[in-house]
């Protein structure tokens, strides 16, 4: 009885560490599946470091070769900057150089021109002299070279016994802003010639041709004596012109009868002037009259009209040339075409009656106030 009791206890004490150790069999079975579960989760989990190491390794890869190709293209970056640096500084160089080169140049050029600028004016004095020498051979007129009058003119003519100055001037610097004050300082200066005895009232001033802008008046008018400032360039046409009135002295070895119809023709002339200005001088007055007359009296809608018309209108009279001479048989033709024109429009036009009416007309005031 003891003894199976005693079984029984064993019994049940085996059955006690049965079910312990198969507790302990659940517990150990069930933690492995959970390490097992977390072995896989680890694996993954590996796996996926391995990817990512793969991939940084694979990045760092393309970060070493993209370095390196950056610091090659660093180091030619560098290299090409060093490059352009050095070609600029040539090119500012070469820019400093032609800069310096054209000023240097430029400043020669104007040194140079005011060189020549000073010697062609400290040698005009004598080129006008040679010019108008020259001059004088050429138109045979008397050059003199000693005046019988107080002063020493650079240059004098003697035409028709009258002595003809021409004083050359010029400026004395390279600014010739203040040359016409000079110019009228020295003609105050000349009335010392022109209260000689015959000597002629018109003076000349020979200026260089580069001053001539400078002046705003040609002529200074001094009271008992005229200045002329000319140029170099204008002394032959104005000597011609001088020594024109020489040919006018020839008019006394003219008979009575050539000078009494020279006379005749003159006055003629003068007559047909008087009377053509004033026949113009009426028929201004009549066309002014009439304009205004257009103004006040037309009606405002045909005087517009008449105004955009007269825009319109363009008058083109016959050019005068100077190489042209108008011929008279020319002028007599187109006047006969002109009365035939007129006569076919129903316009007299008799020459006899219109002359007889216009010489009825007072010319002089003297003729009126009769």
């Amino acid at each position: 009885m003891r003894l199976e009791q005693e079984l029984h206890k064993q019994i049940t004490q085996l059955e006690g560490e049965i079910k312990t150790a198969e507790d302990s069999l659940k517990d150990a079975r069930a933690k492995e599946a959970s390490n097992t579960e977390t072995i896989r989760n680890l694996r993954e989990r590996k796996e996926e470091l391995e990817e990512k190491l793969r991939n940084t390794e694979e990045d760092a890869k393309n970060t070493k070769a993209d370095n390196t190709r950056l610091t090659a293209d660093e180091e030619n970056r560098i290299e090409k900057y060093k490059n352009n640096v050095a070609t600029l500084d040539s090119i500012i160089k070469q820019i400093q150089n032609d800069r310096s080169r054209e000023v240097e140049e430029r400043n020669n050029t104007e040194i140079n021109r005011i060189k020549n600028l000073k010697d062609t004016w400290s040698k005009h004095q004598e080129n006008v002299k040679n010019t108008i020498k020259t001059i004088c051979n050429k138109l045979t007129i008397e050059y003199v070279d000693k005046v019988p009058f107080r002063g020493e003119p650079d240059n004098t003519l003697k035409i028709c016994e009258e002595f003809v100055i021409f004083d050359a001037k010029s400026p004395a610097t390279e600014d010739v802003t203040n040359f016409p004050n000079y110019i009228k300082d020295q003609a105050e200066r000349a009335k010392k010639y022109a209260k000689q005895d015959n000597v002629k009232p018109d003076i000349f001033f020979v200026v260089p041709t580069n001053t001539l802008e400078e002046f705003g008046n040609f002529v200074l008018n001094l009271g008992d004596y005229n200045i002329f400032i000319i140029a170099v360039d204008s002394l032959e046409q104005i000597i011609q012109s001088l020594k024109k009135i020489e040919e006018y002295e020839f008019a006394e070895q003219l008979s009575p009868e050539d000078r009494d119809s020279i006379c005749r023709i003159l006055g003629k002339f003068a007559h047909l002037t008087k009377r053509r200005i004033q026949i113009d001088s009426y028929f201004a007055k009549q066309f002014i009259e009439l304009a205004y007359k257009a103004d006040s009296d037309l009606p405002k809608e045909i005087s517009d009209k008449v105004i955009e018309y007269e825009k319109s209108e363009k008058l083109n009279p016959p050019t005068d040339k100077r190489a042209k001479i108008l011929n008279i048989k020319d002028l007599e033709k187109d006047t006969i075409k002109l009365k035939k024109e007129t006569s076919s429009r129903g316009i007299a036009v008799d020459d006899e009656k219109i002359s007889a009416e216009i010489n009825k007309l007072p010319l002089y005031r003297t003729d009126i106030d009769k």
